[in-house]
């Protein structure tokens, strides 16, 4: 458990839908980040009304921290064939505070039970590529107060980490707010009063769970 919370969990930042066609059959995958089950089922409802021409719109959403919401609809298909699966590419791919409908346009022919499966495991797939992910990191917020003389060696090693402060003053001292990852905290506070050579001052002002955008890559 204290591990998980160190390492944070996944999130979608902004969703996305993709297509993908099986035997003529067409299976569109809409992706949707939601924080509550009641924006998870005005969802699904949203997309079973865009598409109401549609034979199927089947469902899967995950909510909480540690997956403690899941919940999943087969809409008509076969049991265990569409929305357990599209959960279960959810589960895979680690993402939380999420929610999906793969609507299916019937090209008139039968899949099977493994075909079925196997489009909607894909459609999900590939409606992820196009969503924007984040990771929810738990971190440390720090007060950095130093002299004029001291910033600019404060300021070189956070450029080295690639650390931005979230906000800063010059006025008779300068301080620095940042925000960095909990697992990383005592470390770069050594490092910070190496390099402030002592002429630093440090204070932790809380601990939370802060958003970093994933880096797309293709």
């Amino acid at each position: 458990m204290e591990q998980e919370a160190q390492e944070g969990y996944r999130i979608m930042l902004a969703g996305g839908s993709g297509e993908i066609e099986e035997k003529k059959s067409r299976f569109i995958a809409t992706l949707r980040p939601v924080g509550t089950e009641e924006e998870a089922v005005a969802f699904i409802e949203e997309m079973k009304k865009k598409y109401w021409d549609a034979r199927h719109n089947c469902s899967a959403y995950i909510l909480g921290e540690r997956g403690e919401v899941m919940r999943y609809s087969d809409d008509g298909e076969p049991g265990g064939t569409a929305g357990k699966p599209m959960l279960e590419v959810l589960l895979g791919d680690g993402v939380r505070n999420a929610a999906v409908v793969v609507t299916r346009y019937f090209g008139g022919t039968l899949l099977g039970t493994g075909g079925l499966v196997r489009a909607y495991t894909q459609a999900v797939q590939e409606g992820l590529r196009h969503c924007t992910m984040g990771r929810r990191i738990a971190g440390v917020r720090l007060m950095v107060t130093t002299d004029y003389h001291t910033i600019g060696k404060i300021l070189h090693l956070l450029g080295q980490k690639g650390i931005s402060p979230e906000d800063s003053s010059y006025e008779e001292n300068v301080r620095l707010r940042l925000v960095v990852p909990e697992t990383a905290s005592e470390q770069l506070c050594a490092e910070l009063t190496e390099a402030a050579a002592g002429k630093a001052a440090i204070e932790e002002l809380e601990r939370l769970f802060y958003t970093k955008e994933e880096e797309t890559v293709f």
